[in-house]
């Protein structure tokens, strides 16, 4: 019974402590949906291959939407003409820069900026390198011919009042999508930090390489909302070295199971795995120098 009560409390605190970001992510992501277009977005991103991989880098600090929501965006992006140089990278960063993230990011690692500076410096690096490859290697947007040929029906309100409707339910919308996840990624981290010993996982992360692959393996797995991952993340501080840390944080919001099969219903999947491919090596390289 001890045991099942430690299970509880474990998963019940996780879920306190994560819940109160999650909502201020989804209520700011149903606020850039609804009063900032992408027009805005694409009206503005430079001719120059470099500084057009660095703008999409960056923007995703401005818009706080978490992995769940941003494939759509990407894929109304590209649409719309921005670059995939230019939307790629803002798919991967946008998830980790925000101020949502990066915040609560602070707060689950004591208060400490030393995890916060690893997970974005790590996250925009990576992106950085992942955008000018692509620069060169594509011309096309990739997208899927179903995908670059549907169009979003969703009735635009012109009044503020409409619009502030619209905000909540789809921020509501958001909440009950990314909700489920991060309770069954509460669970199961709570489960393995119950019944597994921590003995095993040292075992498994002996050195800094595995360390980092097992960490890399169990954000795939999770797939935790990025505005809750580091609450699981610094659970596992005694454990784990610090690059292991920062590659659960970067890798899981980059790559997990759902946005995955996400990416797949809107891009090539020689695209899709080929990008994996890049980010796990980056996200891996990164945290060994780390």
């Amino acid at each position: 019974m001890s045991v099942f009560l430690q299970l509880n409390t474990i998963f019940i605190s996780i879920l306190i402590e994560a819940f109160p970001f999650v909502l201020i992510g989804v209520f700011v992501a149903g606020f850039i949906q609804m009063f900032v277009s992408e027009e805005m977005v694409a009206k503005v991103v430079p001719k120059n291959r470099f500084l057009a991989v660095l703008y999409g880098t960056l923007i995703g600090a401005l818009f706080p939407a978490c992995e769940c929501g941003i494939v759509p965006i990407v894929r109304r992006l590209l649409l719309k003409g921005v670059p995939l140089h230019t939307a790629i990278p803002f798919m991967l960063t946008g998830p980790i820069i925000n101020p949502v993230v990066l915040f609560s990011t602070y707060i689950a690692f004591g208060n400490q900026w030393d995890m916060v500076l690893y997970r974005g410096g790590l996250s925009l690096v990576v992106a950085l390198l992942i955008g000018i490859l692509l620069s060169y290697q594509y011309k096309g947007n990739e997208l899927l011919k179903k995908a670059a040929h549907t169009h979003s029906h969703q009735p635009a309100s012109q009044t503020f009042l409409g619009k502030f409707i619209d905000m909540l339910r789809h921020a509501v919308d958001e909440f009950f999508s990314v909700g489920k996840y991060l309770i069954i990624g509460a669970f199961i981290a709570a489960s393995m930090q119950t019944f597994l010993k921590t003995s095993t996982l040292i075992e498994l992360g002996q050195t800094e390489a595995t360390s980092s692959l097992v960490m890399m393996g169990l954000a795939y797995i999770l797939s935790l909302c990025s505005e809750a991952d580091a609450f699981i993340a610094s659970s596992f501080r005694g454990t784990f070295s610090t690059g292991a840390l920062v590659a659960f944080l970067v890798f899981g919001p980059m790559v997990d199971i759902k946005n995955m099969f996400m990416m797949l219903s809107v891009f090539n999947k020689r695209f899709v795995f080929y990008l994996i491919g890049l980010i796990a090596l980056f996200v891996f390289l990164g945290s060994l120098l780390l």
